[in-house]
């Protein structure tokens, strides 16, 4: 039996990458960051919560990384723990350099120390690109970062390129562009989107309080992105990958249609407030994921329209269970500081 270690389980992507790995079979482990209230309820909504084993596991630790690969002794590492938010990033320079991006490097390490033999995934983004200048982003196309968590992210990239190519390492960047889902954290974008949208429907809320419409995203489901992962471990040789749809949308058209859905018209409750720009934006990104195509046989099988529905139809259970005082996991946002994408 193939074992995994996932870093970030709690996290969407961990989440969705954990159910997917033990439908093959896998022996999954998750390390998750051990906080004063457990936050598991995305394992434990997928009934997959007794069939990961946890491992509490600080990424600023090299010693709590080597505890964990030894009691694991994985075949494949997945590494998607960092400070993920972008926002944030501007207000914690620091503590995201040393989680998103020297992390990687004692995650490095440690692998080449106590588990040389293992895959490593690096969870990599489309921040990377920033403004360049090219329309569709590539493996071939400049890195031009405007955000503390982008400089992370690419030193995270480089240096796992370079423990492949300088220590041989089978490790893998994952250039992966907006990928959302219900299991999406409220705080990023298009979740606050959805919850907003249908708490406003049930008249839980009044308004929606946004920054800068017109940026434009590729935005694919979370659960065809995990698949992109494994293939990239699985695949004959270690290489990096952009995984993306092709197309973009503007935050503007998500919210047309998550409103729409409901009946709704936006212009009635969405509201700008300049808190939601960011110091430096990045106006589009759009992924053309041909290599993955035609090396891993990878395809995004969501597309944006069904995406959104997904999202507001999961969402407006939630709400309608707040609507009729049920305890659920779940807290608006509807003007928190940031709303990441």
């Amino acid at each position: 039996m193939r074992r995994a270690l996932i870093t970030g389980i709690t996290g969407q992507d961990g989440s969705y990458l954990a159910e997917f790995l033990l439908a093959k079979g896998y022996e999954v482990y998750g390390a998750f960051r051990r906080l004063s209230t457990p936050n598991f309820w995305r394992l434990q909504s997928l009934g997959v919560y007794e069939k990961v084993k946890l491992i509490s596991m600080d990424i600023t630790d090299m010693s709590s990384i080597i505890e964990a690969l030894n009691y694991s002794q994985p075949h494949e590492v997945y590494h998607l723990a960092a400070q993920s938010f972008v926002g944030a990033s501007f207000e914690q320079p620091l503590a995201t350099a040393d989680m998103t991006g020297l992390a990687t490097t004692r995650m490095l390490e440690a692998v080449r120390l106590v588990a040389k033999d293992a895959a490593f995934y690096q969870a990599s983004t489309s921040e990377l690109y920033g403004n360049s200048s090219n329309t569709m982003k590539n493996e071939e196309s400049a890195f031009e970062p405007r955000s503390p968590y982008a400089v992370a992210k690419l030193y995270a990239y480089w240096i796992t390129r370079v423990y492949r190519e300088g220590y041989g390492l089978f490790a893998c960047n994952g250039i992966l562009f907006n990928h959302e889902s219900e299991r999406r954290g409220e705080t990023f974008v298009s979740r606050k989107i959805t919850r907003a949208a249908t708490r406003i429907k049930l008249g839980l809320q009044e308004n929606l309080y946004m920054g800068n419409l017109e940026a434009r995203r590729d935005w694919g489901y979370a659960r065809d992105y995990v698949e992109a992962m494994w293939m990239m471990l699985n695949a004959p040789e270690p290489d990096d990958y952009v995984i993306a749809t092709g197309e973009t949308h503007s935050v503007r058209d998500f919210i047309e249609r998550a409103f729409g859905y409901l009946d709704l018209d936006w212009q009635r409750y969405v509201e700008i407030d300049p808190h939601y720009f960011r110091p430096a934006e990045v106006d589009l990104l759009s992924g053309d994921a041909s290599k993955a195509r035609r090396e891993l046989g990878w395809e995004p099988k969501v597309a944006f329209d069904q995406l959104v529905k997904l999202m507001v139809d999961h969402d407006l259970v939630l709400a309608r269970e707040e609507a009729e005082g049920a305890d659920i996991n779940h807290v608006a946002t509807a003007k928190a500081r940031w709303g990441s994408i």
